[in-house]
């Protein structure tokens, strides 16, 4: 998923944190509700203006971002 369609940065927008495209709702509050357990489903109740893909970016974006953090397993040594 190119997640990156979804989100936009404006300075003038939430002091400039990445926003789901044209609405005010941060890709941090989406991630946040999700961490405290949220469904997809309550985000989109708490937050009309988005949409289910907006919400399915978010996570693309944060298993992409965890991805690049993990280190790399070393390859284990054969006797």
């Amino acid at each position: 998923m190119d997640y990156l369609k979804f989100f936009e940065q404006n300075p003038d927008i939430c002091a400039g944190d990445y926003v789901l495209r044209g609405t005010r709702v941060t890709v941090r509050t989406v991630l946040a509700s999700l961490a405290e357990g949220s469904t997809i489903d309550e985000i989109l109740e708490d937050f009309p203006s988005l949409t289910q893909e907006q919400v399915r970016a978010v996570i693309a974006f944060a298993a992409e971002a965890a991805s690049d953090d993990f280190p790399t397993p070393s390859i284990p040594k054969v006797a």
